[in-house]
């Protein structure tokens, strides 16, 4: 009842993006538990649906739905068959398209069109009347290559250095980040709750489930 595709980024993507995916429910009762994780940007092909927050908070899915990065697991629901063509998004990626509003967007949804317009939803089109997998996947790196083009506006330097501490530690500590990035624990603090959406020992203990969004968009496991 349940068919889920995956592709890794282009090389010139992967600082932004940690994989592309394809998801399709044809049953009618679905209840399907999502790890906390990075952000998502996710299109809706067909059917509707609804993301529930661990905070109880309930938002609809929307045309084209971004979903900020959770602290804890949420479950998606549907009670129709739905079809998601999405991809996750890195701290770097998910600051590059936010900026600094990126905080405000933690466990929630956020409607594309507020930020693209009704743009969006000709891309969105395109992905609904490709005939293949492989045509959505080529859209979509297409597409997310325009969309960060601009990411070097970002602080790229800051998110790559907290990035490798939370992928490449099997124990993450936050003094070995102070040094890292030559700043103080209170403007560590600071910076991490602005582009991550929560402070350094918060993302300590998330880093088991950013690790398996990295692993999986190398394709070296799945994460249950």
């Amino acid at each position: 009842m349940i068919s889920l595709q995956y592709e890794a980024p282009d090389a010139r993507l992967e600082p932004f993006v940690s994989s592309f995916y394809l998801f399709t429910y044809s049953g009618n009762a679905l209840s399907e538990l999502e790890r906390a994780d990075r952000a998502q940007f996710r299109f809706t092909l067909y059917g509707n649906g609804r993301y529930r927050f661990s905070s109880g908070r309930v938002d609809e899915i929307c045309p084209v739905t971004i979903i900020g990065p959770t602290t804890a697991a949420c479950t998606a629901l549907a009670d129709e068959p739905i079809g998601i063509f999405g991809w996750g998004m890195t701290p770097t990626g998910w600051v590059a398209l936010m900026g600094s509003g990126a905080s405000e967007w933690v466990d929630r949804t956020l409607d594309c069109r507020q930020i693209f317009g009704d743009s969006i939803m000709d891309l969105r089109t395109r992905l609904i009347e490709a005939k293949e997998p492989a045509e959505q996947f080529h859209i979509g790196q297409t597409a997310a290559t325009e969309i960060f083009r601009r990411a070097a506006k970002s602080p790229f330097e800051f998110t790559s250095i907290v990035d490798a501490w939370l992928l490449n530690d099997d124990n993450p500590d936050i003094e070995q980040l102070v040094a890292d990035t030559g700043l103080s624990q209170r403007q560590l603090e600071r910076m991490t709750k602005r582009y991550y959406g929560m402070p350094p020992k918060k993302l300590a203990r998330k880093y088991r489930a950013v690790r398996a969004a990295h692993l999986l968009a190398k394709g070296d496991s799945l994460d249950d």
